[in-house]
């Protein structure tokens, strides 16, 4: 018992002097390069960079350091190649300016590359003019949290991603900031993962893009004014919850796409002026729970293959269309939403509708197979064939309505 607590005190001593050796990094210092720095440093070392501009690419880390940024120094690839590559264990890197690594065809050069790395944190770094930014594959328990990463794309096919994520688990992406990029946040083959409270905008192509990535959580991120949106695709055991989809606008846009998604929980989310709020195909046993679709084109748009789904709580307000419904067939659930253009009434006022609500028109439908007729969105014409299919349905699903509608709108958590 004595030899195992000694020899516990003793490789906690060993850990705690290496922690405690520093290696300065400055141009008047004897170690001027952040590469001089790691090859002179011992596992576990803090490297701290002093404030200037260091010219450097394809510096390797391959040994666990703790690496600080001082008075915010510089790092610039000359876009060139990889700018920090990133090959080891327990590494923990923060208060750089990471810019301009190299722009390729055939090779994806990231300002930091993460490979086969686990236990990191990357914190309040700044990536400027990147290729891509952070890129990690089949790297766990790590952390990237409060950067800022963004580029100049002027065309998806010679731009790449801010966050890009491929084979990795357990990793927490919270708190960035990132723009001007083919997309924000890309991941695929990524599990038990969380995307929390990011700032995702103005990225040519999606704001989130996810692939293959199951039992992943997203929580109070904002995704404005993308090419067209987030998009969801076959995956499964989803959380999305306080998210804020918004100003995607366009003839393929919208605030989220599902595309064979299984199992998932969308709930207080915000759907607010994008042409489509959700649109889904193909997906199976989502709940849509308290989300608030505001002034979109179209709230939810169904394709095919689109079963067992619940819509409880939301708020429907001001949509130019509250639900698209390409088939008659469907056993998708309504029930306690609050539809804005709902105008029953409620004569024993318990705050429920005491008709139901229908929230498939027939122009909607007319407006799926004939794009064109949109511009009749606001004529009479359309309230006169919404009415007829109220009264008698022939081409909407006749069963798919809202049996106890919301007299008003639901209070999110």
């Amino acid at each position: 018992m004595f030899k195992a607590a000694l020899t516990f005190l003793l490789f906690n001593s060993i850990i705690l002097t290496s922690y405690s050796q520093s290696i300065d990094v400055c141009k008047a210092c004897d170690v001027k390069t952040l590469t001089d720095a790691i090859a002179k440093s011992k596992p576990h070392n803090k490297i701290i960079i002093h404030k200037g501009t260091y010219y450097e690419s394809d510096i390797t880390i391959d040994k666990p350091l703790h690496i600080i940024g001082k008075n915010n120094p510089i790092i610039d690839g000359e876009n060139k190649s990889y700018i920090l590559i990133v090959k080891s264990d327990s590494v923990t890197v923060s208060g750089l300016t990471i810019k301009n690594p190299g722009q390729s065809y055939t090779k994806d050069y990231a300002a930091v590359l993460i490979s086969q790395s686990n236990n990191f944190k990357f914190e309040n770094n700044s990536l400027e003019n990147v290729f891509f930014g952070y890129l990690l594959e089949k790297s766990h328990q790590g952390i990237i949290t409060a950067n800022k990463v963004s580029s100049n794309a002027v065309n998806q096919s010679s731009s790449g991603n801010g966050i890009h994520l491929w084979n990795c688990s357990n990793i927490t992406i919270s708190d960035n900031e990132v723009f001007n990029l083919r997309d924000g946040i890309y991941l695929e083959f990524v599990k038990e993962s969380k995307i929390l409270n990011n700032q995702s905008y103005n990225n040519m192509r999606y704001g989130l893009h996810f692939m293959f990535s199951n039992n992943n959580e997203y929580h109070n991120n904002t995704f404005k004014n993308n090419g067209a949106g987030v998009a969801v695709m076959f995956s499964k055991f989803i959380k999305m919850t306080g998210n804020t989809f918004t100003e995607n606008w366009g003839t393929a846009s919208y605030g989220l796409l599902l595309k064979e998604i299984y199992d998932a929980e969308i709930e207080n989310n915000t759907f607010k002026e994008n042409t489509i709020g959700i649109n889904v195909e193909g997906s199976t046993r989502i709940n849509y729970t308290k989300n608030n679709f505001i002034s979109n084109g179209w709230s939810v748009k169904i394709a095919g293959a689109c079963y067992t789904n619940n819509f409880k709580q939301n708020n429907f307000l001001n949509n130019s269309f509250d639900i698209s419904y390409n088939s008659k067939m469907h056993d998708n659930k309504f029930n306690n939403n609050y539809w804005s253009s709902y105008t029953g009434y409620d004569l024993d006022k318990n705050g429920i509708g005491d008709v139901p609500y229908r929230p498939v028109k027939l122009f909607s439908y007319i407006v799926n197979k004939t794009p064109e007729t949109i511009v009749l969105l606001r004529s009479l014409f359309v309230d006169i064939i919404n009415f007829s299919e109220k009264v008698s349905p022939v081409f909407t699903p006749d069963e798919l309505e809202d049996i106890n509608p919301l007299m008003s709108p639901v209070l999110n958590d």
